[in-house]
This record gives C-alpha cells, sequence and structure tokens, in this order.
C-alpha cells in the first residue's frame, strides 16, 4: 500500500511538472550597466538577467513575435476534410473552414483582438509599418471572407461549426468585446477595411443581448447559472469605452464605467487589493482564487477605459483610484524574476507569462500617463519586463502561457493548466508590453538613475538626488 501511495504521489508530480513552463535559463547573471560587476564585492548576481533593458532590444523582440505571428496565422480557407485550399468562392461548401496552423490561432478569437491592439501600439512607438500591415492583413481577410461564411450559414445552417460564427451569431462575449474594440481602433485609426457593420453587430450584441445580472452587471450562465468573470473586464468594457469615442454617445461610457464599479464590488478583495476569479449568485461567499490572467484583464481594462473616458465624466476619478489600487496590490506579488504567478498568492503555482505581460503593460502605460508615480513602479515594469522578456524564444513564440481557463472552484484546477507557445494569450499582451516599456524608456518626464547598483525612476520635476552623504 505505501509503495503505490508513493507511485500515485510520483505520477502527480510528474503531471504538474509537464503542465507548468520550462525554467528560465539559469544564470548566474551579473548587472551589465555596473561596469564594475566582475570586481564589485556588493555586485550579487541574478537568475534573469537584471538590466535596463534597450529600445533596440525590445524593438527586436517586438519583430521576432510579429514575424512568427505572420507565419502561425495563414489566412486561407479548406476543406475541412480534404485540408485543400478553397479559392473558388462564388458557390459556399459545407465544408469550407478557415485554415489553422499547428497553433491554431483564430483571426477571429478574442485573443487576436489583443494582439491587433499590440500591434497598433508598436507601430506607433517604433514607427515600424510592418505593424501596421500585419493588422491590416488580418483585418483584410475577414472583410473579404465574411460573406462568404454568411453564405454558408444561410445554406447550410452550421451554427457553432461555421468559421465565422462569432461574427454572423455572437453568442457570448468572448465573440464579441475584444475584437470589437479592435476594429473600433483599427477603424479610428485607418487600418484595414472599414468594419463598421461588424463593430455595429458586435455592439449591439453587448449592449442588448449579452445576459446580465440584476443590477445590469454583464454575466453568464456558466458555470452557474449567474455567474461573473474577471475576464469579462477585457471582455466589455474596452468595447464599450470605444463605442464612445466612436459614436460621442456618454451612454457607452457610463455602461463602461457601471461594469468597472460594479465587478469589482463583486470580484474585488479589498485586503489582498486583488481580483478573484469570479463570483457566482448560488454562493457568493465561496472561496476565492486569484488567477493572475484575470487580474490582468481587469488591468487592461481599466487602462484602456481611462484612455478615452472624458476626464470631467464623473467615472473618471473612482476608476483611476481603483486601478492605482490594483497596481498596488499586485505589485507585491511580483517574483523574483520579475514574473507573477499563475495564482498570485501561491508562491508554489507556476511563473505565467500572459499576467505578467499584462502588469508590465498596466505599470508602463499607467506612469507614462502621469496616472501612477515612476518611483517603484518604474523598476517593477523594468523587472517585470525582463522576466516576460526570457520568455520570448527565438522564433518569436511567446512561452510559458497558460492555455483557456475557465472560472473554477478548486485550487488544483489552476495549479495544473498546461502553459503552451500555442496559447494565443501571452502574444497581445507582450506586444502591449514591450511597445509600452519603449515608451517608458524615451519617456522624458522621467529620468533612469542607476545607482547603487539598482535602478531609480526618478520624477524628472522631483527634486534633485544626491549620492555624497
Amino acid at each position: 500500500m505505501h509503495f503505490h501511495r508513493r507511485a500515485l504521489l510520483l505520477s502527480a508530480l510528474a503531471a504538474l511538472t509537464a503542465s507548468a513552463p520550462a525554467l528560465l535559463a539559469e544564470g548566474p547573471y551579473r548587472n551589465r550597466d555596473n561596469k564594475n560587476a566582475t570586481t564589485d564585492p556588493a555586485e550579487g548576481t541574478y537568475p534573469i538577467p537584471y538590466q535596463l533593458p534597450t529600445v533596440a532590444e525590445i524593438t527586436d523582440e517586438l519583430v521576432r513575435i510579429r514575424t512568427y505571428l505572420n507565419e502561425a496565422v495563414p489566412l486561407k480557407v479548406v476543406d475541412r476534410k480534404t485540408g485543400k485550399e478553397i479559392t473558388d468562392f462564388t458557390t459556399p461548401v459545407a465544408d469550407a473552414v478557415t485554415a489553422r496552423s499547428a497553433a491554431n490561432f483564430n483571426p477571429l478569437a478574442y485573443e487576436m483582438g489583443v494582439v491587433h491592439a499590440g500591434f497598433l501600439k508598436a507601430a506607433e512607438v517604433t514607427g515600424d509599418a510592418a505593424f501596421i500591415a500585419a493588422s491590416a492583413r488580418q483585418l483584410q481577410f475577414i472583410a473579404d471572407r465574411a460573406p462568404y461564411f454568411r453564405a454558408q450559414e444561410e445554406k447550410f445552417h452550421l451554427g457553432r461549426s461555421n468559421s465565422f460564427t462569432g461574427l454572423i451569431d455572437p453568442q457570448a462575449l468572448d465573440d464579441s468585446g475584444s475584437m470589437c474594440a479592435a476594429l473600433i481602433r483599427a477603424r479610428i485609426a485607418k487600418v484595414g477595411p472599414d468594419l463598421l457593420p461588424v463593430i455595429n453587430t458586435w455592439s449591439e450584441y453587448i449592449a442588448h443581448k449579452q445576459f446580465r445580472l440584476a443590477d445590469g452587471t454583464l454575466a453568464r450562465q456558466r458555470p452557474q447559472a449567474q455567474s461573473l468573470w474577471a475576464d469579462d473586464f477585457y471582455m466589455s468594457v474596452p468595447a464599450l469605452a470605444q463605442m464612445g469615442r466612436l459614436t460621442g454617445e456618454r451612454a457607452w461610457f457610463d455602461d463602461a464605467v457601471k461594469n468597472v464599479q460594479q465587478m469589482t464590488g463583486y470580484l474585488f478583495n479589498r485586503q489582498l487589493n486583488i481580483y478573484t476569479h469570479g463570483w457566482n449568485a448560488n454562493n457568493p461567499d465561496a472561496p476565492q482564487f486569484y488567477w493572475g490572467r484575470a487580474n490582468g484583464w481587469a488591468v487592461l481594462a481599466m487602462c484602456d477605459l481611462l484612455d478615452v473616458l472624458p476626464k470631467d465624466h464623473p467615472g473618471y476619478a473612482p476608476v483611476l483610484a481603483q486601478l492605482r489600487t490594483t497596481l498596488r496590490g499586485v505589485a507585491q506579488y511580483q517574483s523574483g524574476l520579475g514574473l507573477w504567478h499563475q495564482l498570485l498568492d501561491r508562491n508554489d503555482s507556476y511563473l505565467e507569462t500572459s499576467a505578467s505581460a499584462m502588469f508590465v503593460y498596466g505599470y508602463a502605460h499607467a506612469i507614462n500617463q502621469g496616472w501612477i508615480s515612476p518611483t517603484t513602479y518604474g523598476s517593477i515594469a523594468q523587472a517585470g519586463w525582463i522576466g516576460v522578456s526570457t520568455r520570448i524564444n527565438a522564433r518569436g513564440q511567446v512561452e510559458g502561457t497558460c492555455v483557456g481557463t475557465t472560472f473554477a472552484s478548486d485550487p488544483v484546477y489552476y495549479y495544473n493548466r498546461p502553459a503552451s507557445v500555442d496559447a494565443l494569450h501571452g502574444y497581445g499582451p507582450t506586444l502591449l508590453a514591450g511597445a509600452e516599456m519603449i515608451r517608458l524608456l524615451k519617456n522624458p518626464a522621467v529620468d533612469i538613475q542607476v545607482k547603487l547598483r539598482t535602478y531609480h525612476y526618478v520624477p524628472k520635476d522631483g527634486g534633485t538626488t544626491k549620492y555624497q552623504e
């Protein structure tokens, strides 16, 4: 019996190891910014390259990601049975589907909405038009093939088996919110074709058809009949905010602010200053699990809302205060490798890339927008980016990202969700984080000082520092 139990334990440990990302390449690294590192007795070594990144290094990493994504999203239509490419779009056939590479990336997936945001941000800060071209290429495919898949649906009634079902007949926030926000950003930036009819379909669904709680909070009917997911900060709020920007109608902003405040009321732990992954009406006092990416979605959504919310809106100050509180809470869970854990408060859960990239973006963007001080937070953003950058491999794949994850009721599920380069969730946030770090490195209001073997992000108007004492 003793040996049987031991075998079961070893099997469980093996499964846990297989689900976690590979460990970072071991150091030791010395701080390259300390010119006397090799002889300085007070200079330690680090398991990651503890150093100030350069604009050129980050740009190279972003270009690698873009190159890989262009390869991994084939943008073709094929016969699902034969795999042969379909080039005649005059008459739809039942077996026509969008092609997928080994990574299985979907050009209409909610994760791709974040990729488009990353492409646009990278183009803005690097001046490299190839990022715009990468986004426009995918949007053109959507515009070109939407009529074909609509005709396919009218003829064969495939429902969820139709590759464009999320565009034709959205049934969830995952079908609509993230990509809707991306299409609006692209339209305003004049990137790609005009997809206003698709924007209207998706925004109509979010505003009037998605399930809500009695108080108007956008919610889901799984895994319990009335459930809130922190993921839906991003699956709803940016689209509502962008619709307010596009139309000038204040009601869109009002709905976005309401959802931030009410989701926060249900999900935010005021003692820890982080979000639990979900809430359900059948057990509102259930144990809380602080999934990293759930908190990342909330941070991204609040940043996106504040970017376009009029400053005279009564919700501006409360949303800004909530973002600041969340960033303060999240900062205290950063690991010694710069990354954050799959479950933020569980140091024995693995270090996860997508949430870490979202947090890096949140800190760097909030500094660049003047919402938080660069003091402390600048160094946190830098350390976070160094950690994230070690997850970008030579091909431009982003390693260590947790795959799609439901709102679960036990920690074992979260601990053992696999991490994969094929999890698209890591790519958009990493593009965003890198682009915003470039902005931070170039920020004229911030002086980055390398003193006493570490980094100090000093506001230019923060007074004179002295190291003579």
